[in-house]
């Protein structure tokens, strides 16, 4: 019997390799067609132009703010709808498992301040594997392969520098609740609490079940000059829900990742403050190894919390 119990019970004719399959490949159709056709469909009011000006726009929505919001609407429907909506309805009906098994686990206010503080400091850790990262050369057979890469690593980093000038509050606000809140719940349904789930059943190696998930969970987004930090990034999810056994931690992490990372890009555009999150130098080595040590710390205090309310748990009830 595993450690830490994470409610998640697959029907027992079901293989799981073929549902963790099954289960990324609607994810997705979700992301990638269902979601985005959704949001087409609900954004084209929010344009003021006719249907052919709206569908040619789209082919280089950079170049006017005024699809700034269509956009947001179309990536919000990809996220909300594909990655979270049609997960769970796949979940139920094909494997019968409801969302609310995935929650259920009681967590008190301790595992939540552990989890935005062991956020914020991995986020100073993970800076020195985003420069890093960012630098990488390929060898002369992979050339190919990168100048696709950073073409399309400009081409994200052209987007979040349009999606991030806001022109107004309204603007940051819906920005949030796409970046911040539907990234964090879609993405930890599928990644978290479906695949790696499904994968750990396959294997019976949590390890194997969290590195391959974040693998996964880093590759989808297409950007190979942030594929390690997005990894680590992953990991680290991935760990705190399987120590907590609770759905709602890592999304909670992906929430403050994503959104403090938003609140500073606004506020540094607004002048509010000096430091720019996304174009600053990262810490100091020193600083940095400081960060490691108190993460490390934090994680060790977060893994044996729940281990020993694991413990207590099953002594109770005679296991």
């Amino acid at each position: 019997m595993d450690k830490f119990d994470n409610n998640f019970r697959l029907p027992e004719h079901h293989h799981p390799a073929l549902s963790a399959l099954f289960a990324f490949l609607i994810s997705l159709l979700g992301f990638f067609a269902i979601g985005p056709v959704v949001g087409f469909l609900v954004a084209m009011p929010f344009f003021g132009g006719s249907l052919q000006e709206f569908t040619e726009g789209f082919a280089d929505p950079l170049e006017s703010s005024a699809f700034r919001l269509p956009v947001f609407i179309i990536q919000g429907s990809a996220t909300l709808i594909g990655l979270f909506i049609v997960p769970a309805i796949y979940l139920y009906a094909r494997e019968r498992i409801s969302l609310r098994s995935l929650f259920v686990k009681r967590l008190s206010i301790t595992p939540w301040l552990l989890t935005a503080i062991i956020t914020i400091t991995f986020m100073a850790v993970n800076s020195i594997f985003i420069e890093w990262n960012s630098s990488v050369s390929f060898p002369e057979f992979m050339k190919g392969f990168e100048n696709w890469a950073k073409q399309t690593e400009e081409a994200a980093a052209r987007m979040t520098e349009y999606l991030t000038a806001f022109d107004n509050t309204g603007q940051f606000i819906v920005a949030f609740f796409v970046i911040a809140v539907f990234a964090a719940l879609g993405e930890e349904l599928v990644f978290r609490g479906i695949l790696q789930n499904m994968i750990h059943k396959a294997n019976g190696n949590i390890h194997v079940a969290i590195w391959l998930s974040a693998i996964l969970f880093s590759a989808i987004h297409f950007q190979f000059f942030g594929f390690v930090p997005r990894l680590l990034l992953g990991a680290l999810f991935g760990y705190l829900y399987y120590w907590s056994g609770n759905l709602w931690i890592p999304t909670f992490a992906h929430f403050i990742n994503n959104g403090f990372t938003l609140v500073m890009i606004y506020l540094h555009n607004k002048g509010t403050v000096g430091y720019d999150i996304e174009n600053s130098e990262p810490p100091s080595l020193t600083a940095v190894f400081l960060f490691a040590i108190i993460t490390a710390g934090l994680l060790f205090y977060f893994r044996n919390h729940f281990l020993k309310n694991t413990s207590d748990e099953r002594m109770a009830e005679g296991v």
